[in-house]
């Protein structure tokens, strides 16, 4: 296959090109999350409030895949770029045999640990049934959900952010008409509650697991099966690994964070944790700008970098941060007079929606700070610097967020948590931006 070159043209013009596929393939995972809360909004707070507390744990499992697809898309987008397409179809199959591997493992382990994970989380005997019904079923479609994530990356790394987006948003579709129909009992489908909600997922990422392998093996024929030591796969999936498990660990500390706010807003209530989830789930919607520009960055600072054109890469930082800013302020301002009418479109109860308005007129000023970091995580990772990555995303959380929002919360309650995570968006975002700026202009990355 013919790479998709994104060395040549205005940085400006291709980082746009790439974000907007990119943008409806973020939403269609934002569908995916909003249809599930929806729907479920309708079985009642208690059914709600368990798939609030199921979060965090999906998202932990969805951070791993994303690791390994980041430190997968790192090594082919370099290979892209420097013309080695030798060592691109050796890592992009190699990185599939690896999540595939992660798969049975983790597996195994949800499976047994769903009670022991979720008491810790803050949940008790009247929710703990519902969230053993979604679980159980979502444990056991997880290769459907991880093996296409890395899959996915690897198509984005060669220039292509077309073809996953429409892999999603089709396979999100999908989703959306199950939904109605396996939860509620819809015509000759069974009514199936939660367990309904869990079932249109795995069978809506059927789509994308089918697709993506179709694509990778006979489209663009960068996997290719073969038997050979096994030596060869550790050796690329060390390589794949030292981007992969810092990436891991800076998508995992968002669900590990959203973990411990949840525990700690457990404490004012279901209400309260129902309010949160509904409002993390929105704010996957609002981001979907942000994170499909800061995705789109692996493939162009990779190809770049493989090329040895470094200064694209800190013009395209630049045009990024301006363009979040804007993003971020009419976002802002946008909530400011929607937030009260978007609430309760997906629960009528009145103090799940004072969390869930009190959470979307307070966070989004900062999101233009949480682009940037995201922007310089996925810069850092496709150079092949991760650990300063996982740096910055650690102490946002847990130096700065966690600690601000436990001696907050005491003040000022719920409130001073949401204030909380918007100081550590703010500055952990202009540190990790003054930093890997100063990086690349310094010396060539090595």
């Amino acid at each position: 296959m013919e790479k998709n070159n994104l060395t040549d043209h205005r940085v400006d013009k291709t980082i746009i090109r790439l974000t907007i596929p990119m943008i409806f393939g973020m939403l269609s995972l934002v569908i995916f999350n909003l249809t599930d809360t929806y729907f479920i909004g309708r079985l009642g707070m208690d059914q709600l409030a368990a798939i609030s507390f199921t979060f965090p744990v999906v998202l932990i499992i969805n951070s791993v895949a994303l690791g390994m697809g980041i430190g997968t898309a790192s090594i082919v987008s370099r290979a892209a770029g420097s013309g080695n397409h030798k060592l691109l179809v050796k890592t992009s199959t190699d990185g599939l045999f690896l999540s595939f591997c992660f798969v049975v493992i983790a597996t195994i382990l949800g499976l047994n640990t769903i009670d022991q994970i979720f008491t810790l989380l803050g949940a008790g005997n009247d929710v703990m049934g519902y969230i053993r019904e979604y679980m159980s079923i979502w444990y056991l479609g997880m290769p459907f959900v991880v093996v296409p994530m890395v899959g996915n990356y690897i198509i984005r790394s060669l220039g292509d952010t077309k073809t996953p987006s429409i892999i999603m948003t089709i396979a999100a579709t999908v989703n959306v008409i199950l939904d109605p129909l396996f939860i509620f009992g819809i015509g000759p489908f069974p009514e199936m509650g939660i367990k309904g909600a869990a079932l249109a997922t795995v069978f809506s990422r059927m789509i994308t697991f089918t697709v993506a392998l179709y694509v990778l093996i006979f489209r663009d024929k960068v996997v290719k099966f073969r038997i050979r030591e096994l030596k060869d796969a550790y050796e690329s999936w060390k390589q794949i690994l030292y981007v992969g498990i810092p990436a891991a660990i800076v998508r995992i500390i968002t669900p590990v964070s959203v973990g411990i706010i949840t525990r700690l807003i457990s404490a004012y209530g279901y209400e309260a944790v129902a309010g949160y989830g509904v409002g993390t789930k929105i704010e996957y919607f609002l981001l979907a700008f942000v994170n499909a520009m800061s995705n789109v960055m692996v493939p162009f600072a990779g190809q770049n970098y493989g090329a040895k054109k470094d200064y694209r890469i800190i013009e395209g930082m630049n045009y990024v941060r301006k363009t979040m800013f804007k993003y971020s302020i009419f976002i802002f301002v946008l909530m400011i007079f929607l937030a009260d009418k978007i609430a309760p479109l997906f629960n009528d109860n009145m103090e799940v929606n004072k969390i869930t308005i009190l959470y979307l007129t307070i966070l989004p000023i900062g999101y233009g700070f949480q682009g940037m970091l995201l922007n310089n995580a996925s810069i850092l990772n496709a150079v092949n610097k991760p650990f300063y990555a996982a740096l910055f995303s650690s102490v946002q959380m847990f130096v700065i967020c966690i600690p601000l929002a436990v001696t907050m919360s005491r003040y000022i309650g719920i409130k001073g948590i949401f204030i909380a995570l918007l100081i550590s968006y703010i500055i952990s975002g202009s540190f990790s931006y003054l930093f890997t700026k100063k990086t690349i202009r310094k010396k060539r990355i090595k």
